[in-house]
């Protein structure tokens, strides 16, 4: 498999954060008097951006409380930050690796510009990335627009990058785009959910993305 750009969705693929997405939704509805939903029902809409994942969670609001609900859900996610989430294992060094191959990195994500820098801020990861694109300054996943316009600024074609994620809206908007996908099973949707999407493969550990890239190899070729 030969790519020149690998983009990663970011909360549930390379950051372990699945869990505070759902208890932050959770204390934003407890704001707002909401019903309490599962907690599989709030990982079924992660990877989408805020509003519309809110709408989809609670169909009944209205602009005006999706707004009220999405800065109540800022907050406690801003608060718990001050201990930031922990990456995959594995991650960085794969980020690592693949930067030592001369590929381009890029990020598709549903966080928010504000969030997706905070969360930069706080760990440096900003370092690894080319390019990035969240959901406030594009369409929402499963929208293709977030990686064709990654695509565009890198000048780089569909055929040679890659995408990879945890959910069906990540796979979905690589698909969408004409970009093959990998699937991550460690994420917020379960294997069942990835495979009628298609994913070149599922994976159960990010480091097992190198072998499919053949990364692995050339390293140890290099040594």
């Amino acid at each position: 498999m030969n790519y020149d750009l690998v983009i990663f969705d970011w909360d549930g693929t390379v950051m372990d954060s699945t869990g505070r997405i759902v208890s932050c939704m959770h204390l934003a509805a407890d704001d707002l008097a909401l019903p309490s939903l599962p907690d599989q029902t709030v990982r079924d809409i992660i990877g989408l951006g805020l509003p519309e994942a809110i709408a989809t969670l609670y169909p009944v609001l209205g602009a005006a409380d999706i707004d009220r609900m999405r800065d109540r859900y800022a907050f406690h996610f801003i608060e718990a930050e001050s201990t930031p989430s922990a990456l995959y294992p594995g991650a960085e060094t794969v980020l690592c690796q693949l930067l030592e191959l001369d590929m381009k990195l890029a990020v598709a994500t549903g966080k928010s510009r504000k969030g997706l820098q905070r969360v930069w801020s706080n760990t440096g990861l900003d370092r690894y990335f080319h390019a990035s694109r969240c959901a406030d300054e594009s369409r929402s996943k499963p929208e293709p627009h977030m990686v064709l316009e990654l695509l565009d600024e890198m000048a780089i074609p569909a055929s040679r990058a890659i995408v990879v994620g945890d959910t069906t809206f990540d796979l979905e908007m690589a698909r969408n785009a004409g970009v093959d996908r990998v699937a991550v099973s460690y994420g917020a949707h379960p294997v069942d959910r990835l495979l009628p999407c298609e994913p070149l493969a599922v994976i159960d550990k990010l480091n097992d993305l190198l072998p499919l890239l053949g990364v692995d190899e050339l390293i140890m070729e290099s040594q």
